[in-house]
This record gives structure tokens, sequence and C-alpha cells, in this order.
């Protein structure tokens, strides 16, 4: 059996399983592709292909199925991501335009993620840690009540509410945030708590009291930031295909529930000559996923952050590589801009 037509008949029964859920044989091999052999050629290359670990019989028929391995080979053979399609590009355009801060544009982007390949889409907070500080601000919400807003220059916006247990007049606070935002504009979230260390014994010594509140409230706000995040939608999608999972989709589940094993996994992924980065099954460091696979690229100015998507290893890999590819394309102009 040559290496090509191995290949070929691997893309073939990959192609098939995505789209049919059933396992492929001979026959519909010949009668779909045009492969340019005959059928007991192609028995004799499936069980070469079998052989190899590329394809299995998931029961007593003739029909075969991709193993993780198969599908590592057929991902390991796309050349090139394919553009998306015009109607495809504006409706990513419709859907993520508007977008009016970053939480709602890490909203948007996993929604319209999750509608273009109906699979689940997540994506990765930008890391703050090198994030410079836009802005900040007081708001007075009652006699003593203090609204803290912390605007990074990614668009991030941390805001919390403190008792400052005395009256907050609104001439005070005001020269307070101008002391503050004077000593912090520009610093990265990292040097925060440093910066705002000094700032409190600047301050007339009427105001130093509050003036320390404020700081810590910063100082926590400072570090929310920094916490990483993920984003998720579609997860409906991933319990519609149920029967992709024939162990327990409930691993799964909880896996995306808590978070942490995702943030992992996407930190742990490196990406290929494409700038994809994909996780086949039980190539996945984490048990609950060994079901599962994840498409993620990076996105972003420094491109420290990741969006992809989780779904069944029978998984459409071109035309998701695709999707997830032009979404952070797009959501770094916006970011950008």
């Amino acid at each position: 059996m040559s290496e090509p037509r191995k290949l070929e008949v691997l893309r073939a029964i990959v192609e098939d399983y995505v789209h049919s859920r059933e396992p492929v044989g001979s026959k519909a091999l010949v009668e779909r592709h045009h492969l340019g052999v005959s059928s007991a050629t192609i028995r004799n290359d499936m069980a070469a292909l079998e052989e190899e670990g590329l394809i299995v019989a998931p029961h007593t028929s003739s029909g075969r199925i991709p193993t993780d391995k198969g599908y590592r080979l057929f991902v390991d053979q796309i050349s090139s991501v394919k553009p998306l399609s015009a109607p495809e590009r504006r409706a990513i355009a419709v859907l993520l335009d508007g977008s009016t801060d970053l939480d709602d544009v890490l909203d948007r982007t996993v929604r319209t993620l999750a509608q273009l390949t109906n699979q689940v889409a997540v994506v990765q907070y930008p890391r703050a840690a090198k994030a410079t500080v836009r802005h900040i601000e007081f708001v007075s919400l009652g006699p003593s009540q203090v609204l803290i807003v912390l605007i990074l220059a990614t668009g991030k916006v941390e805001q919390s509410v403190i008792d400052a247990e005395t009256p907050c007049v609104e001439s005070v606070l005001t020269g307070l945030r101008q002391k503050f935002l004077g000593g912090v504009y520009g610093l990265t979230v990292a040097s925060l708590p440093a910066a705002l260390s000094g700032i409190p014994a600047t301050v007339p010594l009427n105001e130093q009291e509050l003036a320390y509140k404020l700081a810590r409230g910063l100082e926590q706000l400072a570090q929310a930031a920094r916490e990483d995040r993920i984003v998720l939608a579609g997860t409906a999608n991933l319990a519609r295909s149920n029967v992709d999972f024939p162990l327990s989709i409930g691993p799964v589940l909880d896996a995306l529930e808590e978070q942490v094993v995702l943030l992992r996994l996407l930190e742990e992924m490196a990406q290929d000559s494409l700038g994809m980065a994909v996780s086949i099954g039980r190539e996945n460091p984490h048990d609950s996923l060994a079901e599962a696979s994840v498409v993620a690229t990076t996105y972003g100015r420094g491109e420290t952050a990741k969006l992809g998507v989780l779904g069944p290893t029978r998984m459409d890999y071109p035309n998701t590589m695709s999707s997830v590819r032009a979404v952070a394309r797009y959501l770094s102009r916006i970011l950008a801009g």
C-alpha cells in the first residue's frame, strides 16, 4: 500500500465517519470516493490501516472508524487552513460588531464560535499581569459606600463596592481619584500593589484613612484582574453529541464546569506550523477529556491568550480549524482597535 493512497483512504474514512456517524465500509468508499482501485484493494488497504492502529472496527461489522492515532495523522496532513466563505465572514462581523467592552466582546466571541462549529466554544481572558492602567474611578453610592472602578488598557473592567464607614464627600473622592490615577496611570497590573502602597501617605491627614481603604480596594481589583478566567458557550451542543461519548459525557461536563482543567490544557497546548493547537482524545493529559478533542489558537496583542472549541473526537477538523482561526483574527482586530 503506497503512502499517498494510505492517506487518501484514511482521509475518506475520516470524512465519511465525521458526517455519517456510521462505521465506513470498503463498498461505501468505492461508491463515494474516486480512489481508482477496486473494493478488494480498498479492503486490503483498510486491513493495513487497522494493523497500524489508524482505524478500528467498533463491533463485528465490516465498517471501520478512525482511532485517535488516525485522527492525528489526518490532522497532521492538513497543509493549510482554508479561509471561511464570504457569508461566514459576514456572519462573524455582524455578531461581533458593536461590542461595548471586553466582557461583551468575549461573550459574543464564544457565542459566535459555538454557532459556527456546533461545539463548545471557549475563550481565555487576556493575561492581565502586563496590562496597564487606563483609568480609575471612585463613585459615591451613598453616605459611606464607594464604587471603585479599575479600567485596563485591554478594555478589561474590574469593580467593587467598599464601605468607607464614614461619610464620603464627592469633592474629596474626586481629589483622591486624581491623586491615585496620577500615581498609577500606565503602570502594569503586576506593579500596581507597590505603587498603591505609598499613595495614602501623600494625601491630607484627614483623608488618609479613606485613601488606605481605596488603595486596598484597588489592590484587590488588581488581583482579580490577574486571575485566569475563561468564558464558555455552546455546552448544549456537547449534550447533543452524547452518543459520541460511549463511556460517559459526565467527566467532560465536569471539566467544563471546573474550568481549571481547561485552563491548564490551553496553557499546555503547543501550536503547529499553521498556528493551530489540536489535542485529540487520549493525547489530552487529563483523563476527563480522553474522549474529547480541543482545537485552539492564540489571539490578541502578544498572543498570550487562547480561544478554541471542545467537542467529540469525531469532529470536522478542517472546518473547525478554519472557524477558530477566523474568529481569533477578528477578535484580535477588535481588541487592537
